[in-house]
């Protein structure tokens, strides 16, 4: 048995040595090569001619002596050792699409003709209504604006002042009393006028109602003369400006108050519940304040006027609409829930896009 083993290891040492030698030579070098072949095929000729016997060790021994070369080279090869850099086989480049990944970027210059057309469209629906209408509105998500007279601010607000008196009164005082409380609710819900004329004389009246406007900006508004919190002139625009304060804060209102008076808005008795809300998808959060009013001396027609937020997936829309010389209330509802409706539906022509697919992965 030994003499086999030795046998087989000087067979093992010639074929590591001589013509595996001289391969792994090139790779190692001539020497390294060698005495890296006598050592393997010394190691397994001994342990297979203990392990299996003469002639089954004499096959095995065979093969493995051979398949040992080829290991050695195969892992010299990968571990890139010796003095010649290791070969690695070339991998064409593929390039993957994945038919799944798109690229989505704005379109500057369908945006620009959707907004012509809808500015067209909304001329031709002003022109068909009785008295002058005016309206502002603003996309927080797109930055989107939109109006026609702005900035007028020649028309009474009527009950639309009554969200101004909550907030001047919050935002001088910090905290309302629970009477407070209760008068609010009903003034924002239910539009109780009785509750609007005790917060008005507790806020300072009109020269209360002066200084609130000049602390936050809203230069466009003019507070009702004495007790007549409804004579309250303002502007689109300036109403724009309350809304943006109540979402997103500044001149001092904490979020709190904030909050409380856009819930209030929110939770409108149903039957006060119409105007800018028409601009509303299904889902839309809805939080507004309504106001109308008769004008005896302005040829017995109506101011109606409506404002407020309507929020949703990808879009935040604060909208004022103002009417006057209105034939009827209900001509004036129905102007500006017209008006609305166009606004609302067309609003994301505004801002379109167009899609690209992924660039192709290049794989190594």
């Amino acid at each position: 048995m030994r003499a086999w083993a030795m046998l087989l290891s000087r067979q093992l040492g010639w074929l590591l040595s001589g013509p595996l030698g001289r391969s792994l030579g090139g790779l190692l070098g001539r020497r390294s090569g060698r005495l890296v072949g006598r050592r393997l095929g010394w190691r397994l000729g001994r342990l297979v001619g203990r392990r299996l016997g003469w002639r089954l060790g004499r096959l095995v021994g065979r093969r493995l002596g051979w398949l040992s070369g080829g290991l050695v080279v195969g892992l010299v090869a990968v571990a890139g050792c010796g003095s010649r850099p290791a070969v690695v086989p070339m991998v064409p480049h593929t390039h993957v699409a994945n038919p799944v990944c798109t690229l989505k970027f704005p379109d500057p210059a369908a945006g620009k003709a959707a907004r012509a057309q809808l500015q067209r469209d909304v001329a031709r629906y002003l022109a068909r209504q009785p008295g002058r209408i005016v309206y502002a509105a603003h996309d927080l998500v797109t930055g989107v604006r939109l109006g026609h007279g702005e900035h007028e601010n020649g028309m009474i607000t009527a009950s639309g002042s009554k969200v101004d008196i909550l907030t001047a009164l919050m935002l001088s005082r910090g905290r309302l009393s629970g009477s407070e409380h209760d008068l609010a609710s009903r003034m924002i819900r239910e539009s109780d006028n009785h509750a609007a004329d005790a917060l008005w004389w507790r806020v300072g009246a009109g020269y209360g109602m002066g200084r609130f406007y000049r602390r936050t900006g809203l230069s466009e508004t003019t507070p009702g003369p004495s007790r007549y919190w409804g004579g309250t002139s303002t502007s689109p625009a300036d109403r724009i400006r309350l809304l943006r304060l109540l979402v997103q804060g500044g001149a001092g209102l904490a979020q709190g108050h904030r909050r409380h008076i856009l819930e209030l808005m929110s939770r409108v008795q149903r039957d006060q519940a119409w105007g800018v809300s028409a601009a509303a998808r299904p889902g839309d959060r809805v939080a507004l304040k309504n106001g109308w009013t008769p004008r005896p001396f302005v040829h017995n027609t109506w101011a109606v006027t409506s404002y407020g937020r309507i929020s949703g997936p990808g879009r935040d829309l604060l909208l004022a609409v103002q009417t006057d010389r209105q034939p009827g209330e209900g001509t004036g509802i129905q102007a500006i829930e017209g008006l609305a409706k166009l606004i609302g539906h067309r609003l994301d022509t505004l801002t379109p896009t167009f899609t690209r697919p992924c660039p192709a992965t290049t794989i190594t």
